[in-house]
């Protein structure tokens, strides 16, 4: 490994960051949150609809703009599927300083991963912002995608370009830029198949797409949740007839989901009931927990933004001991109902028995439980023996033998990454690194740990307290974005 860089390359890597996200990534993202690039999952007429395209598009239009010394970028578009960027930067030795040793670039490759591909709109957001509307106020840039995960091939790039412009050293890089993460990434492993002999040997996999526990340090992610997605329908009636004539004879479409619903989760606890869809959790990853629950104490749980209780306080959380709240997060399944269908708007709402109700449900996964089992056992839980002989059919989200999302929990660290990682929250947050689980899915860090059993994992990212992914209001926070960079291209050059 490498010498420790000096104080004045440490500052160099920063200022560089800091002149790169003002002049030229904020504008960049600016422009990529003002298009609707909705993953194919949200938007069935994508590729004619043309957003997609026009990121992938813009994105690599910027990194060539850069002109990074040796880097090749190809937009890789298979039949049928959503394009990726794949590029790739050579080894370089760097240019040591005056009456230094020099410095030597890794023999393995870095892999670089971000996605460009967005969530939809949703509703609630305040009244000046929108999804498709960037604001940059107080160093926040507000829109739909620019932290998740819009940023990541920018910061990725400077990365790299400030390595170079100090004359340090970096090993090969290759970067895999995808566009339906969103969607369950089921279209990621024939990309990674059909690129793998140009990957090599991949010693350190950076992942940008990943969150943060406060900004005030680095933060690493340990573990990632897997999913299973899909839509859940129980339909009794042919079409709707007078609640009147009908109630108490036919029986209510609700009340038979609820009552399928039941099989899966407890609902006065939100406890999942079948034993195959929790798994033990890892001594080590326990120590962990209780050393972030120290440092972000209730912050774990006050950072979502609660209505207010009957009495005038604040709404519950399921728990407020931070460890367990952690846990419940990152370790536990858990069941949420994200859209509803067969239901008309209140003003439209007469006095009709409906004919069908349909919940689309998420279902998140510990990280040791498969996805694709988890769907098929959801499946046959769900639907086998219907109460009333009702129709009841669950159909999971992605494709035949990918319809559920396998979680991840990260390789044992080795010493040299722990050390930069260490010294470079130190130097860039001026706190230590912390550790946290994620709630959230990233289906390539599965397949990247399958594939490449020997490589480190940098998960990290910019999705902080009230950045609200997937939500209204979702931010960027920039400053954070600024330290994560330079951090990052310490991590990089420091590769052994």
């Amino acid at each position: 490994m490498n010498a420790p860089l000096r104080p004045a390359e440490v500052h160099a890597l920063a200022a560089y960051a800091d002149e790169a996200w003002d002049q030229r990534i904020v504008p960049a993202l600016t422009e990529y949150i003002a298009v609707p690039a909705k993953s194919p999952m949200f938007d069935a007429e994508w590729a004619q609809h043309g957003y997609v395209d026009r990121v992938v598009r813009d994105a690599a239009a910027w990194v060539e703009s850069r002109r990074l010394p040796g880097l090749k970028l190809e937009v890789i578009r298979l039949e049928g599927r959503t394009p990726v960027i794949f590029f790739e930067l050579p080894a370089s030795s760097g240019t040591p300083l005056a009456g230094q040793p020099p410095r030597a670039p890794s023999r393995d490759t870095v892999l670089l991963y971000g996605h460009l591909d967005k969530q939809p709109e949703f509703n609630g957001w305040r009244s000046d912002l929108g999804p498709w509307t960037p604001k940059y106020e107080n160093g926040l840039l507000y829109g739909r995608g620019g932290a998740d995960d819009g940023y990541a091939v920018y910061a990725a790039i400077t990365a790299l370009e400030s390595l170079q412009q100090q004359g340090l050293p970096h090993p090969r890089c290759v970067g895999l830029i995808e566009s339906c993460e969103e969607s369950g990434s089921y279209d990621l492993p024939v990309y990674l198949d059909a690129l793998r002999p140009r990957l090599g040997t991949v010693g350190l996999v950076v992942c940008l797409d990943s969150g943060a526990g406060n900004y005030d340090q680095l933060w690493l992610t340990t573990s990632l949740r897997g999913m299973v997605s899909g839509m859940l329908k129980v339909e009794i009636l042919t079409e709707g007839v007078h609640s009147g004539d009908s109630s108490g004879v036919v029986p209510s479409s609700f009340r038979i989901l609820r009552h399928v619903l039941d099989r899966l989760e407890d609902s006065a606890t939100g406890d999942l009931l079948p034993q195959s869809f929790h798994c033990e959790v890892p001594a080590s990853r326990l120590e962990q927990v209780r050393t972030t629950a120290g440092i972000l104490k209730e912050e774990v749980w006050k950072r979502f933004p609660w209505s207010c209780g009957l009495d005038g306080g604040p709404t519950l959380p399921t728990t407020t001991d931070p460890v367990e709240a952690l846990l419940n997060r990152t370790w536990r399944p858990t069941l949420s109902v994200t859209g509803v269908d067969g239901f008309p708007e209140m003003k439209s709402a007469g006095n009709v028995l409906r004919p069908y109700t349909a919940f689309k449900l998420s279902l998140r996964l510990p990280p040791l439980v498969d996805g694709n089992q988890a769907s098929l056992a959801l499946k046959t839980l769900l639907e086998d023996n219907a109460p009333y002989n009702a129709k009841v059919t669950f159909h999971p989200d992605g494709r035949a033998g990918a319809l559920g999302a396998t979680g991840w929990n990260a390789p044992e660290l080795a010493p040299w990454l722990e050390g930069v990682m260490s010294a470079a929250s130190q130097a860039h947050f001026g706190a230590p690194v912390g550790y946290i689980g994620q709630g959230g899915t990233i289906p390539l860090m599965s397949m990247l740990q399958k594939g490449f059993p020997a490589a480190q994992m940098m998960v990290c990212g910019v999705l902080g307290p009230k950045s609200n992914a997937h939500g209204p209001n979702e931010f960027l926070h920039v400053p954070y974005g600024k330290k994560l960079t330079a951090a990052v291209a310490q991590v990089i050059t420091a590769c052994p």
